[in-house]
């Protein structure tokens, strides 16, 4: 079991940072994206982390040809893809095995969806069960709510109108990948617009996605091979949003973040560190598939906060913004996040339970918490596992030192996190 102890950072810092790890969501698409294309995708800045490297893997079993030049990726797609030997392997990753399952629905063959440990106790059922209705045959534990799954790819599946119970860009981009290779146009509609980089991306390759006026997605089917993508991957501003905490937390210190997409739906976290007090300043660069530029934050004395819209915005961010909530002026809350209880671990508890060990005062609820801000004290921290939690914890530890156990977690998504940590001292 792999543990970080971090010590008390003594000083302040201001730096740029231009290592932050690539986006995670957008590297998994451009993989997966890439077999819609009958040309070669090239893709460069591709995060080379387990779970990404996992979905380049899956790829690559079926059937695409893959060169890699350290972060720089070539995919070239086959027409028809193969029927893999073995099973395909998702590691940790959410993300992958939802939207493969979208994938593989309608492609002849049969296919094994595995995982880690963790990914086995994540609920599948919110795709299973709407992928199915429209035709898909998977099947797994618990009748298909838990890895492994498997599919039976069906020739074509039905057109759909489907307005989705649970506000989750996963199950919106599994439909959508489905609805790809449907019989008609299908409608997907969400309560609050989750992240929207599958539409951005897909919109960006020529396939035919429309807003109507009833909140539906419209989506064709396919015609035709879509257009190779040719993409720089964005650093993930997930991420990046670890150091801005730092900066925020930490008196007369700054951080620029470079080269981050500043897609609204993933900067929301950055927005209520603002609201908090910290200066926060965004400067766009581009805009092809996504709006790109830096995030600069600068620390000023923080004051709780109330956290209850657009969670599905936010939902990766919350156990690191649960630290500056902590050393904050006054009660934060946490509210409408129930979702969290089902991320890489149960963060609701995860946070809590961790704080209680630092001495934080709180209050748990079924969907999100109350924070008391204060003092946060040094502790030994369990992350269950959950790389978020195990990152938050760290940056919490710059204040009072800090044991967390159980960092392997933290290779999946963030190779280079305690090396940037470590440059701040």
């Amino acid at each position: 079991m792999n543990t970080f102890n971090i010590k008390r950072l003594n000083k302040p810092f201001n730096v740029e940072i231009d290592s932050i790890a690539s986006d995670k969501s957008i590297s998994h698409r451009c993989a997966m994206f890439s077999l819609f294309s009958n040309k070669t995708s090239y893709i460069k800045n591709y995060l080379t982390a387990e779970d990404t490297l996992n979905t380049l893997s899956i790829v690559e079993q079926l059937g695409a040809k893959i060169k890699r030049d350290g972060s720089s990726v070539e995919i070239t797609p086959t027409d028809i893809l193969s029927e893999p030997a073995n099973v395909l392997d998702c590691g940790n990753s959410g993300t992958a095995m939802r939207l493969f399952c979208g994938l593989l629905a309608s492609v002849d063959g049969a296919f094994t969806l595995t995982g880690d440990k963790y990914l086995h106790a994540r609920p599948m059922k919110r795709v299973a069960d709407p992928l199915r209705s429209i035709g898909a045959n998977i099947d797994g534990r618990e009748n298909g709510n838990k890895a492994p799954l498997f599919i039976r790819g069906v020739k074509e599946l039905k057109a759909f109108t489907y307005h989705s119970p649970v506000d989750s860009a996963q199950v919106k981009s599994a439909m959508i990948l489905a609805a790809l290779r449907a019989d008609g146009i299908s409608k997907y509609k969400e309560n609050e617009l989750t992240r929207d980089h599958t539409e951005r991306m897909l919109k960006g390759m020529g396939a035919t996605l429309e807003n109507d006026n009833e909140g539906f997605i419209n989506i064709h089917p396919l015609k035709a091979h879509l257009k190779p993508l040719n993409i720089t991957v964005p650093t993930d501003p997930s991420s990046g949003f670890f150091f801005a905490v730092a900066a925020a937390i930490t008196p007369n210190s700054s951080v620029v973040i470079k080269n981050v997409t500043l897609n609204p739906t993933r900067v929301e976290a950055y927005k209520v560190l603002q609201r908090m007090g910290a200066e926060v300043n965004f400067v766009e660069k581009e805009n092809i598939y996504e709006p790109i530029g830096d995030i600069e934050i600068k620390h000023k004395e923080l004051n709780g906060v109330e956290v209850s819209e657009n969670i599905s915005w936010l939902i990766d961010e919350l156990p690191a913004l649960s630290i500056a909530m902590s050393v904050a002026n006054g009660m934060s809350i946490v509210k409408n996040a129930k979702e969290l209880r089902v991320k890489e671990s149960d963060r609701i508890k995860s946070v809590v339970t961790n704080l209680e060990k630092c001495g934080v005062n709180y209050t748990e609820y079924e969907d999100g918490y109350e924070i008391v801000g204060g003092e946060i004290k040094a502790a030994t921290i369990d992350s269950h596992g959950d790389h978020r939690i195990a990152m938050s914890f760290a940056i919490a530890g710059t204040l009072c030192d800090m044991q967390i156990n159980d960092t392997a977690c933290i290779e999946t998504s963030f190779p280079n996190f305690k090396e940037i940590l470590d440059s701040l001292y």
